[in-house]
């Protein structure tokens, strides 16, 4: 029994691998640079993502805020651009509040949820 638990110490108190460490960090460097491809689209529905955050104000309780739907109150803010509403929801603009308190939105996401209210024939 004192063997295994003096096993344990020695390795616990063995020196650092050097070749190990750099394969972690190998690995690290991949995962790094390739996760962002591959959460840059959309995660979530759009239809579940507006029930979620986006009705609170787009349902036709904040006058500002276009309805889904509504194809003349989307028009001037999509020939903007969808990058740029995008932004702004980001940011925050006017009554919207940053994030359009959407903690867990991608930018993929806003971007789709941006088109699905429009009614955007790009959705």
């Amino acid at each position: 029994m004192g063997r295994r638990s003096e096993g344990c110490a020695s390795e616990r108190n063995a020196a650092p691998n050097p070749e190990r460490s750099f394969r972690k960090a190998k690995w690290l460097l991949v995962v790094g640079v390739f996760l962002p491809f591959f959460s840059a689209q959309a995660t979530q529905d759009p239809e579940a993502l507006y029930n979620r955050t986006c009705a609170a104000c787009h349902a036709g309780q904040m006058p500002q805020a276009p309805e889904r739907g509504d194809r003349a109150a989307w028009e001037p803010r999509l020939a903007r651009g969808v990058d740029v509403l995008a932004e702004q929801v980001v940011q925050g603009f006017k009554a919207m509040p940053p994030r359009g308190l959407c903690m867990d939105c991608s930018i993929e996401d806003y971007r789709s949820v941006i088109l699905w209210m429009s009614g955007s024939p790009d959705t």
